[in-house]
């Protein structure tokens, strides 16, 4: 007989089982969202970042190449965060398909940011593009968790 407990629990509980990690276990429960989306976030930037170095460095403009990196990490993004982060579990295909347009607007208000942020930083104050992508990516980071927590994956009350 399966233990009810162990079929709730994904890859990350059960890695917080492991005898080496069990004492991160109550910050764990604590703070599992934030360190998931730091996680999954890390792991955004680095497809980001790695995405735009290749596309500038194959020739296209930092703004152009910043848009194509877009598109690969928040594809990604949004696939880790609805399933690992905030858990958010669709009832349907409406359902679905509102949370998807939420996360992509979300996501295109932050890649303006950026955009601005690249911009001024690149082109008018001539900085290396990598260090401002760079730093343009902590203020995504933290622009998206919000948008995120507060709009996209927020957990809606039951009706009573």
């Amino acid at each position: 007989m399966k233990n009810v407990t162990t079929e709730k629990m994904d890859i990350f509980d059960r890695l917080m089982e492991l005898p080496f990690l069990r004492i991160f276990k109550p910050l764990w429960k604590r703070h599992r969202e934030v360190l998931l989306y730091l996680f999954f976030g890390g792991l955004t930037t680095l497809i980001s970042i790695g995405s735009f170095a290749f596309f500038t460095r194959a020739g296209f403009h930092a703004l152009i190449a910043n848009v194509f990196s877009w598109i690969l990490a928040v594809l990604f993004a949004y696939i880790t965060n609805s399933i690992w982060v905030f858990s958010a579990k669709p009832s349907g295909p409406s359902e679905l398909l509102h949370q998807a347009a939420g996360f992509y607007g979300g996501r295109v208000a932050t890649l303006l940011m950026e955009e601005a942020v690249l911009l001024i930083g690149i082109s008018l104050l001539g900085f290396p593009d990598l260090l401002v992508k760079v730093a343009a990516q902590v203020l995504v980071l933290i622009g998206n968790y919000l948008i995120s927590k507060l709009f996209v994956f927020r957990k809606r009350k039951d009706p009573a």
